[in-house]
């Protein structure tokens, strides 16, 4: 799918022109790593595998890119951890990035696993706390009409009202933790339809901005990292997240005071991607609504990536075919 509005051609464009297809590249390569361990049962392996293939790549790319959400702080990750440096290229970039969403669902060869990244120019991704973040996404017909602080009832009869739908018509997605039982119960009890879904909320924030998938929205308390990723994926694709960051115990609280974050702010997609240059993509591990997995033949593998870029107004699925042996012959088939 490509939708494409011709502009005169702007530094903007000159970035995400230069860096689209190789941030798919990217994704492509950490996907091909960690489908090696799919359905192996080593969670570290698969996510060892992934995060090595997505950090070559990056040292490969015309970027000097800073790591603003990776892996953990420094003393917590081997690479692409917070503030890492990568690439020795041109464009100066801040890198948001999540090796394998959904290391377990991979390991366990369930649905849903994906390799993603965004990447934007500097000061263009906010550098979350690793706390937990209320979320709300919403399909882009309602972007700018819903709001986090209103009651579930309220944006679930807005979000239908956007898409010409009854409340009824909904499928909302949540992710199954106990703490979301009454979230649950409300959003059914409007009439709506509940998805479940074990890990993996970025892929599922995506669905939200596609057509086509089935899913109206996503509700519900996940990763602050990975909110900044799904906002740069909402900015792209015109959907909208809001969202509020949890503070657990007093020393998060401290943490927020030295980032400069308030627990009591709803941030939306500009507050936590305000960049004007973006590109995000994101590849199939394994098989899911959006994307396919990653399909292995001898000698080689195949490929499904969505990847975007803001300015250019560019949304492209890649389905690519590698041939990783130098034996390898494949009869190309759709």
């Amino acid at each position: 799918m490509t939708a494409k509005r011709q502009t005169a051609s702007t530094p903007t464009q000159s970035f995400e022109h230069a860096l689209v297809l190789e941030t798919a590249r990217v994704t492509e390569g950490a996907a091909l790593a960690a489908s090696r361990f799919l359905g192996l049962g080593d969670k570290n392996a698969v996510d060892g595998a992934g995060t090595e293939a997505m950090r070559e790549l990056l040292n490969s790319l015309d970027i000097r890119g800073t790591v603003v959400i990776g892996e953990g702080e420094m003393d917590e990750a081997p690479m692409l951890y917070i503030g890492e440096q990568v690439g020795s290229g041109q464009y100066e970039v801040d890198i948001a990035v999540d090796p394998v969403e959904g290391t377990a669902v991979t390991a366990k060869g369930l649905p849903n696993g994906l390799a993603v990244i965004a990447l934007s120019e500097r000061g263009g991704l906010m550098h979350a706390p690793d706390c937990y973040m209320d979320k709300l996404i919403v399909p882009p017909p309602a972007a700018g009409k819903v709001n986090l602080n209103w009651p579930v009832e309220a944006n679930l009869n807005v979000i239908a009202q956007s898409l010409e739908r009854e409340v009824d018509d909904l499928m909302v997605t949540i992710l199954d933790r106990e703490r979301h039982a009454d979230l649950i119960r409300r959003v059914r009890g409007a009439g709506a339809r509940v998805k479940l879904i074990g890990d993996g909320d970025v892929v599922a924030g995506l669905a939200v901005g596609v057509r086509g998938t089935g899913v109206h929205a996503l509700m519900g308390s996940g990763g602050a990292p990975e909110g900044v990723l799904s906002a740069a994926a909402c900015k792209c694709l015109g959907a909208e997240i809001q969202g509020r960051f949890i503070a657990e115990d007093d020393a998060m609280r401290e943490r927020f005071r030295q980032m400069g974050v308030d627990e009591h702010k709803v941030y939306k997609t500009g507050d936590l991607a305000p960049g004007q240059q973006m590109v995000f993509s994101a590849t199939g591990i394994t098989y899911g609504e959006l994307l396919n997995g990653v399909r292995r033949f001898a000698g080689g593998a195949r490929t499904h990536t969505l990847v975007m870029g803001y300015a250019t107004r560019v949304v492209r699925f890649i389905d690519s075919v590698h041939l990783e042996d130098d034996k390898a012959r494949v009869t190309i088939r759709v």
